[in-house]
């Protein structure tokens, strides 16, 4: 395994003990795969953060973990990236952990390994379940400050929560689907979660189905979740509806898995959706997606470090009272 870095510099980013990495570089026995892709994975981002690594300042390791499909944890590790040197002279390395599905123990078992080794902070977004609000709270007692993206955890002790306004978002689409389907007669919308223990998620869906007999009266909603917005669960979630769908006139997709059950269902629909990753805007060119609410995911994790490293006293606490206004991008934006 080439790499240009220090062992204990490895060793850091990857939450290992030297000897472990030197094992793992010098290709020794008795190294689980799952330690040699740790290490690995070090590298990477040892490589990504090396402007960071020659700056001089207060070192800080803040531990990113995120349950989502990749295109999204793409454009987190981007926008994190984005706005690391914004905090000089502290030089911030993040540690991602990234899963596109997270099981409660997993989610579990990532955050007792960084209560175990140490951390400046942690950014987590995960589903909201009592052991895991548990964890949290053993984080926050160890002076491990914790703060939620994207999808909170309220019950729990953590620092506080960055994102989008999802209530804002559920009342958006609501509206944008009810001017589109004006003077449509009686139907069905679909409302796709990516699982309904993400409370970012049920806070939109919620906020979309208290709007629905103001703007889509003539509406009924059904509804799908647990695909985690990847393609085959969720096609398969689609094929389970069966006749539900044929009076379908549109779909409010939170969770993802667009092109999926855009191929599924074949056929014209008012198709809203969130984030503007890859496979979101070439949906959007052709014409597939008519509304995608996005937000601003460097301004969170601007906010997102910058209150950890106030936690430390390196900066005054960032105004955690705003959450980010919904985005609404059409066609016309590439016209």
């Amino acid at each position: 395994m080439t790499h240009r870095f220090p062992i204990k510099e490895i060793a850091q980013q990857a939450g290992l003990s030297t000897a472990t990495v030197d094992r793992v570089i010098n290709a020794r026995a008795h190294v689980s795969a799952q330690t040699k892709a740790r290490v690995a994975a070090a590298i990477d981002e040892l490589k990504r953060q090396e402007g960071q690594l020659a700056a001089r300042g207060r070192r800080m390791f803040i531990d990113v973990v995120v349950e989502a499909p990749r295109r999204f944890s793409q454009k987190v590790r981007a926008a994190s990236e984005a706005v690391l040197p914004g905090f000089a002279p502290a030089v911030l390395r993040p540690r991602f952990t990234f899963q596109e599905t997270m099981t409660e123990a997993q989610t579990l078992d990532h955050l007792a390994r960084i209560a175990q080794r140490g951390s400046q902070g942690v950014c987590l977004k995960a589903r909201d379940l009592p052991a895991i609000r548990g964890a949290v709270d053993s984080l926050t007692a160890k002076g491990i400050p914790v703060v939620t993206l994207f999808t909170d955890i309220a019950a729990s002790r953590r620092l506080a929560h960055v994102g989008l306004n999802n209530a804002q978002a559920g009342r958006t689409a609501a509206y944008l689907m009810g001017v589109a389907l004006r003077g449509q007669t009686a139907g069905t919308v679909l409302l796709n979660q990516s699982h309904d223990a993400f409370e970012g998620e049920e806070t939109r869906a919620d906020a979309f189905r208290k709007a629905v007999p103001r703007y889509l009266p003539q509406m009924a909603v059904i509804e799908i979740s647990g695909g985690a917005g990847l393609a085959l669960q969720t096609a398969s979630q689609i094929a389970g509806l069966g006749a539900c769908l044929d009076d379908l006139r549109g779909v409010y997709s939170m969770g993802g898995g667009n092109r999926a059950i855009l191929s599924a269902l074949d056929r014209p629909l008012v198709y809203i959706a969130h984030d503007l990753d890859g496979e979101n805007t070439s949906l959007l060119r052709k014409g597939q997606i008519n509304f995608l609410l996005d937000h601003d995911l460097g301004r969170d994790m601007a906010q997102a470090f910058g209150t950890i490293t106030a936690f430390h006293g390196l900066n005054p606490i960032p105004d955690a009272s705003a959450l980010a206004d919904v985005q609404i991008m059409t066609l016309a934006h590439w016209a």
